[in-house]
């Protein structure tokens, strides 16, 4: 749930956004403001809560320019730029070595291993799938836009750009782990 969890406002501002763009960013705000401040209760630091806080500045910006401007042309394209600010902290959050799966990870596993380089590294992995799947699923939509491709194109880059990543998170860190057991035991033997 972890993961999934950070992906809350997205889901909920995604789901009303079908009807209207500006509530979509309402629904967005709310769930993420109600998500922060439960974490913050919780004692999650807000260093620990990248995808959160800018899920957060995402819905506060595109809620103001939604009801100042409806129909101005992010109304055409909030989709596609809704994966390129999820694409911008993914990206931006690997370049200056704070991975938004690092908050997450740290809140499933002891303090011990924050700071070990594989579990850095193993974020940095995570965190480049997850920022390479908004990146396809922005340029999908973008190109969908621009040639007036039929809807379900943009379907399958949804499920393709969120199901891959989703896939390698939960497999990638297993994977890692069993093979450091298995330098390990050839180490001891």
């Amino acid at each position: 749930m972890g993961y999934l969890r950070g992906f809350i406002p997205w889901i909920a501002s995604g789901v009303i956004s079908s009807f209207d763009w500006r509530w979509g960013a309402v629904a967005g705000l709310a769930t993420g403001l109600a998500l922060f401040a439960q974490d913050r209760r919780r004692g999650v630091a807000a260093d620990a809560m990248i995808l959160e806080l800018s899920s957060i500045l995402y819905f506060a910006v595109i809620g103001a320019v939604a009801f100042a401007s409806p129909h101005s042309p992010p109304a055409t394209y909030d989709d596609a730029l809704s994966f390129a600010w999820l694409a911008l902290t993914a990206w931006g959050g690997l370049a200056l070595r704070r991975p938004f799966t690092l908050g997450i990870a740290r809140r499933q596993t002891p303090r011990e291993y924050w700071e070990l380089p594989g579990f850095i590294a193993v974020n940095n992995a995570i965190t480049a799938a997850w920022g390479a799947g908004f990146t396809f699923i922005c340029a999908a939509l973008t190109v969908c836009h621009l040639t007036g491709a039929p809807g379900w194109i943009g379907i399958a880059a949804h499920v393709v750009g969120l199901v891959a990543p989703a896939v390698f998170t939960s497999r990638y860190p297993a994977r890692v782990q069993a093979r450091l057991r298995a330098a390990e035991a050839a180490r001891t033997a």
